[in-house]
């Protein structure tokens, strides 16, 4: 493939993920249908089954891209900390911050597993923020051992608990804080 016909294919192929996203955000999965979302990309139904094979497999590509950005932002923030406390506490105001992206909780965290299933959704999870999460964690608690996986799996989905309640209106600070306790009382039963 020539380089400017791999050009136009990623082109068309961002133009369907960002339509995509922005009418899942606006009308929700199961509202939006494939010639709206062909036409607000300005390309054709046929052009949007080449390259995904249906909604559905255009709704994960939009959730991949998301999840990306979760953890990409979560990498940037942490990397310049100190300590591996202090480099985990700033990938968690990381995590909330991106979680504000506009219907990005949404996408992310309600219509994701509902759409395509929680073991997907995990999957996609794993590979992503809850992988930042691990990497952390491992880090800040050594000595976590065979308890290392499940401390991710619970703290990513109070993190995720957390992202919903702050969107709907709680206070953000006092995650942050409560999290923050959790983290250095697990540091310090550890220490034991």
């Amino acid at each position: 493939m020539s380089r400017s016909n791999r050009e136009r294919t990623e082109q068309t192929r961002g133009a369907l993920i960002d339509a995509g996203r922005r009418l899942f955000v606006d009308k929700g999965y199961a509202e939006t249908a494939t010639p709206e979302i062909a036409a607000a990309a300005g390309v054709t139904r046929g052009a949007l089954y080449h390259h995904f094979e249906d909604k559905k497999a255009l709704f994960r590509a939009v959730v991949e891209v998301e999840a990306r950005a979760v953890a990409e932002a979560i990498a940037a923030s942490s990397a310049s900390d100190d300590t591996p406390r202090d480099a985990l506490i700033a990938g968690v105001s990381a995590y909330f911050d991106a979680m504000m992206a506009e219907g990005r909780t949404r996408l992310l965290l309600i219509d994701a597993p509902a759409v395509l299933g929680l073991p997907a959704s995990q999957a996609i999870d794993a590979d992503n923020a809850e992988r930042t999460l691990r990497t952390g964690l491992a880090a800040m608690l050594p000595r976590a051992g065979a308890t290392l996986e499940p401390l991710t799996l619970l703290l990513s989905a109070g993190f995720d608990r957390a992202a919903i309640a702050i969107e709907a209106g709680a206070e953000r600070r006092s995650y942050e804080q409560a999290i923050t306790v959790l983290l250095d009382s697990l540091a310090d039963h550890l220490r034991r």
